[in-house]
């Protein structure tokens, strides 16, 4: 028995497991085989557009009746500035003459589209049993027509203040995102990524101040990791990296072949999307980054490079890739999401006893 069931009852899950939303690396398989592990299968909708969304949740309950939580972002668009993002290009203009690459035209078009009304009528209409979302929450009235909707809201904290922001907003459990965690930082009131903490400490003090679940994320690719969380005062821990070594996954090649890299790096970069990314260390990151204030706004660092990445991954270079991934390195396991969200479970639950009987 969980320690803690709230997450499991919340839900209406079997197992305190919640497969990360990371667009572009998962979709329908992933979230299909892990909830009806009975985990909490995430289907990443932030690149999508509205139709696609409806699209992929009929394809989901085909194949499942259990719960899933359908993620989408919710910064705040940042105003054109065609300057900066010329300049930008400017300063990448030899990394395309060196592959042959075409240059994209100005403006820059984003990929990724913050949760806007006309979403929210989708998600009305969809009725998922749980809506979560990155970089804080959408305004107030559409929190609330999520929820009249019968969704629960989860959303991650980077930190105690962002923590006790979406628990006044209304959140059902609240995702503790530790800096060893891959992908975007879901920072919203914090700035400095220098100040960001990791996940064991972030959970203790989240747990230690607000009512509502909190979900570890961040370096948790093993049961130790999964019981440490529960340690602390956790009731559920949200696993990324891991499930990126899965067939489900829809990773590239490159991608795969990084995560198998013994001596990988990973480090927090926003050169690649234009907001703090942890990411493997390559070679574009190391030169132009990690960190760079001439980035254009978010998400259009993304579109900037997407030539550069089409031609690099075509030579099997990840050079120009998105390689997000954790500090942590998940087991090398070659097993479906289905039977590894199992694996996770039992070995918590073990180690936990094992723990409680010292």
């Amino acid at each position: 028995m969980w320690p803690d069931t709230r997450l499991l009852e919340l839900f209406g899950i079997e197992l305190p497991i919640v497969q990360a939303p990371m667009a572009n690396a998962t979709a329908v398989d992933m979230a299909v085989a892990v909830a009806n592990a009975g985990g909490l299968g995430s289907f990443p909708c932030a690149a999508l557009t509205d139709d696609k969304v409806a699209e992929g949740v009929a394809a989901i309950r085909s194949r499942t009746n259990r719960p899933i939580n359908l993620n989408f972002f919710c910064h705040k668009a940042a105003p054109p500035d065609e300057a900066r993002d010329a300049a930008w290009l400017k300063r990448l203009a030899p990394y395309y003459a060196g592959l042959g690459a075409e240059m994209p035209k100005l403006p820059l078009k984003a990929s990724i589209v913050p949760f806007t009304a006309a979403t929210c009528a989708v998600v009305e209409q969809l009725a998922p049993a749980v809506v979560s979302f990155h970089f804080g929450l959408p305004d107030a009235a559409l929190v609330a027509r999520v929820k009249r909707a019968g969704c629960k809201i989860i959303s991650s904290a980077t930190s105690l203040r962002e923590a006790q922001f979406l628990a006044a907003g209304g959140v059902d459990a609240i995702i503790a995102q530790g800096a060893e965690a891959g992908g975007h930082r879901g920072m919203f009131i914090e700035s400095d990524v220098a100040a960001q903490i990791g996940t064991l400490a972030l959970v203790h003090e989240i747990v230690n101040a607000v009512r509502v679940p909190v979900i570890a994320a961040g370096g948790i690719v093993d049961g130790r990791g999964t019981a440490a969380a529960f340690a602390l005062g956790a009731a559920g821990v949200q696993i990324g990296t891991a499930y990126l070594n899965c067939p489900e996954a829809t990773i590239s090649p490159v991608h795969r072949a990084a995560l198998a890299e013994p001596d990988r790096q990973t480090v927090i970069t926003n050169v690649l999307s234009g907001r703090p990314a942890r990411s493997i260390l390559t070679r574009f990151v190391r030169e132009q980054g990690p960190l760079n204030e001439a980035i254009p706004n978010y998400p259009l660092a993304t579109p900037a490079l997407l030539p550069l990445r089409a031609k690099a991954e075509a030579k099997g270079s990840g050079d120009f890739s998105l390689l997000w991934a954790g500090q942590s390195r998940a087991p090398s396991r070659n097993l479906g999401a289905g039977v590894l969200t199992k694996a996770l479970a039992d070995e918590g639950l073990a180690e936990l006893r094992r723990l409680a009987s010292r």
